[in-house]
């Protein structure tokens, strides 16, 4: 692994650390300085809506700037001072307040996510494989360290602190930023002043253009619809084999576990061939590993078959990254990473929305079992819609 590399990794999974995080801290700071804790989903909300457009601009200004690392430093700095700004006013001053500074922090956040289109530039054509598989890891061991990290400080100094480690996590990634050398696109867009509409949409209209890309896109966007609602759906299942709600968190530790493993194995096994089988694999793994999660007689299995699942999920992110960039042009790589992300993570919402409607009527079972239908029907998606891609050049516009 090279420095530069080590470098990217370093400040990218803090700042992933930082933001995996800021849920958690949300929820246990609110309910500390309140003791209403519902009103943290308030706050949650108004940090995930506007990423959904901001993800896109975030990408298509990073894609074509001359100075990447600059911009980068200055968009991590101001989440970093936004997210601090949050943590010290929740609970402290009017909600009002509070959802705008939230509103910020979803403004700037994207940056944790662009921060993969930038790979290209300082990684050589070869070694992809290998970073994509660690990128993908980065975002596994934020999912597993940022949660975990806020529940120790509320354990050890208070509810009220946790917002601290979502911070200190933040100011340390924005430390190492600088020292990454970033170089500018070697493929210079030309100098046309993009309007709106293409600054908003240009990652979508990529991801729609190309077959491979699109077929990749529906298909996750898919999977992730019944994502959505895992969380949900293993807190009642660990109360269902008579473990408690708590054991929930077991399983979803277990799960981001196993994504880790699966994203390092895959650091070293994945090529540009393999990864359209990977993702293949992946929803098909993930979807039976969630179905027989349906069947769990007990915790120790709820256990095996969570991180049997997350080594299916973490191949799978890390074919994703390398899918984008295979097929991506070389101007649009950020904006098409931090456009898929916002699609996932929107379909991720509604589907946790729905879950909550449902989860009366389907129970634990019907939940897991609706989650992985989500998953063969995104495998099924991406298989139909990719066969038509056979005869076009990948990259060709």
């Amino acid at each position: 692994m090279t420095k530069t590399l080590q470098l990217h990794l370093t400040a990218a999974t803090l700042l992933r650390v930082s933001a995996e995080g800021a849920a958690t801290a949300l929820v246990l700071t609110v309910e500390a300085r309140t003791g209403d804790a519902a009103s943290a989903g308030f706050v949650q909300t108004a940090m995930t809506l506007p990423y959904v457009l901001s993800g896109p601009v975030i990408g298509h200004v990073l894609d074509r700037t001359d100075r990447p690392r600059r911009l980068a430093v200055a968009l991590a700095g101001a989440y970093a001072v936004a997210t601090a700004l949050l943590m010290l006013s929740v609970g402290h001053s009017p909600l009002a307040l509070a959802l705008m500074t939230a509103v910020v922090v979803g403004c700037v956040e994207p940056i944790v996510t662009a921060l993969t289109g930038l790979l290209p530039r300082f990684v050589p054509a070869e070694r992809l494989p290998r970073a994509y598989g660690l990128e993908a890891s980065s975002y596994n061991v934020a999912a597993v360290a940022g949660p975990a990290t806020a529940a120790m400080v509320a354990a050890l100094v208070g509810g009220g602190h946790t917002g601290m480690v979502t911070v200190a996590a933040a100011v340390l990634g924005l430390l190492f930023l600088p020292m990454l050398p970033l170089p500018a696109p070697e493929a210079r867009p030309e100098r046309t002043r993009p309007g709106v509409r293409q600054v908003v949409v240009g990652g979508l209209s990529v991801l729609g253009a190309n077959r491979v890309l699109r077929a990749l896109t529906v298909g996750t966007t898919c999977a992730w619809f019944g994502y959505g609602g895992f969380a949900v759906a293993a807190v009642l299942l660990s109360q269902d084999i008579g473990a408690g709600p708590g054991a929930g968190g077991q399983l979803l530790a277990c799960f981001a576990l196993g994504s880790l493993v699966g994203s390092l194995a895959s650091s070293r096994w994945l090529t540009r061939g393999r990864a359209e089988r990977a993702v293949t694999a992946g929803m098909l793994g993930f979807g039976t590993a969630l179905a027989a999660l349906a069947a769990a007689p007990s915790l120790p299995w709820a256990w095996t078959v969570c991180a049997l699942a997350g080594l299916a999920e973490g191949p799978l992110f890390a074919a994703t990254l390398m899918l984008r960039q295979r097929e991506s042009p070389p101007d649009r790589l950020g904006q098409v990473n931090t456009t898929g992300g916002s699609l996932k993570i929107g379909a991720s919402a509604g589907g946790a929305a729905l879950t909550g409607v449902f989860a009366g009527q389907l129970g634990a079972d019907g939940l897991m079992l609706g989650i992985a239908a989500c998953q063969f029907a995104g495998a099924v998606l991406w298989l139909q819609l990719r066969r038509r891609s056979r005869c076009v050049v990948p990259g060709r516009w």
